[in-house]
């Protein structure tokens, strides 16, 4: 492509269909006539016939040059994947949004393969955020107002080489237990049900009656062997004192025949969380305060089990890297309810 300069007052009023305008066109008003980035049709040309322009920024496209719409385009179908669906142009740029809810999967490899490419421009939201259905997860854009077909091939095969950029990994619906060590009362039984429950079933999850049971090892034991034997594929054992060997929820996992993967996360609020396994079942263990309302690091747990994934010591471990979950960090969490901080369900 080469740039062009086109003067009224010299080069008369007749522009060449299929270039494409680098600045703004507008009437005597200040109306805009034609937008930069615009390319030259018929009836555009007579339109600035009709605008008290005096000169015009223009690019002259060459063979194999492909304007920034159908190049954009382009880029956001190869860089979307399982999960995610291209959306209407808007503000220059194409929205890639998940059509399901999920955890943001993102290929961070190609997507520096894309944008090492001179003009391709492929912004994201952070791997492994958990995203709503419709929310835009990524955006592709075109920076100048075309591209040479060569380098948009190369962002294209980038990003088809590994299946797409982003993907959304989708929720299974799963059946969670828990069990509770510790005695809340009536109302605290309630609420902890409720707080659980709301969660769960954003996920499309479905939660068992808890086991609401004493601080015994028989007792846990039995809870976990019961929730185990109604199909649980998720447990939460509350009430726990993560500090304390002998806790009867160790106890009782080896009952149970469990194991453990970690004891502790690198992560705050919820470093005393930890994770064990009976078979494939994961058994998240934490203080019962962590699964009412507020966000920690339960709910960055919960979210990677119920996609199916295998969380074990070195995805916990990795959790240290960000895992200062201050409110600036709402972000990471489940929008459990819209009129409340991601995270929160009170």
């Amino acid at each position: 492509m080469r740039a062009v300069r086109h003067v009224r007052a010299t080069d008369g009023e007749t522009v060449a269909v299929g270039q494409v305008l680098t600045l703004d066109v507008r009437d005597a008003a200040g109306r805009l006539v034609l937008s930069k980035g615009t390319q030259l049709d018929d009836v555009a040309v007579l339109q600035l016939r009709d605008a008290p322009w005096e000169q015009l920024h223009l690019l002259a496209l060459e063979p194999g040059d492909v304007h920034e719409r159908q190049a954009g385009a382009r880029l956001a179908a190869a860089a979307a994947g399982v999960g995610v669906e291209v959306g209407a142009l808007t503000a220059g740029a194409w929205p890639l949004d998940a059509s399901h809810r999920g955890i943001l999967a993102v290929q961070r490899g190609a997507l520096e393969a894309v944008n090492s490419v001179d003009g391709l421009c492929l912004y994201t939201l952070f791997d492994a955020q958990v995203v709503d259905r419709g929310e835009t997860v990524a955006r592709s854009k075109i920076v100048p107002f075309a591209i040479d077909a060569t380098s948009l091939a190369h962002g294209e095969r980038a990003a088809r080489e590994v299946g797409g950029v982003v993907a959304v990994r989708a929720f299974l619906p799963m059946i969670v237990g828990a069990v509770v060590q510790e005695s809340l009362g009536a109302r605290g039984m309630a609420r902890f049900e409720q707080a659980l429950g709301e969660k769960v079933e954003w996920f499309g999850s479905t939660l068992l009656a808890p086991a609401f049971v004493s601080a015994t090892e028989d007792a846990v034991a039995d809870g976990l062997a019961r929730l185990l034997a109604q199909g649980a594929q998720v447990i939460a054992l509350a009430g726990s004192r993560a500090m304390d060997p002998l806790d009867p929820a160790f106890e009782a996992l080896q009952r149970v025949g469990a194991r453990m993967e970690r004891h502790g996360v690198p992560a705050h609020p919820g470093s005393l969380v930890w994770l064990a396994r009976a078979g494939a079942v994961p058994i998240i263990g934490m203080p019962a305060c962590g699964l009412f309302s507020q966000a920690s690091v339960f709910d960055l747990l919960l979210p990677r089990l119920l996609t199916g994934e295998t969380v074990g010591g070195r995805e916990l471990a990795a959790l240290g890297h960000g895992g200062f979950l201050t409110r600036d960090m709402a972000f990471r969490f489940p929008p459990y309810r819209q009129a409340r901080e991601r995270g929160a369900v009170e």
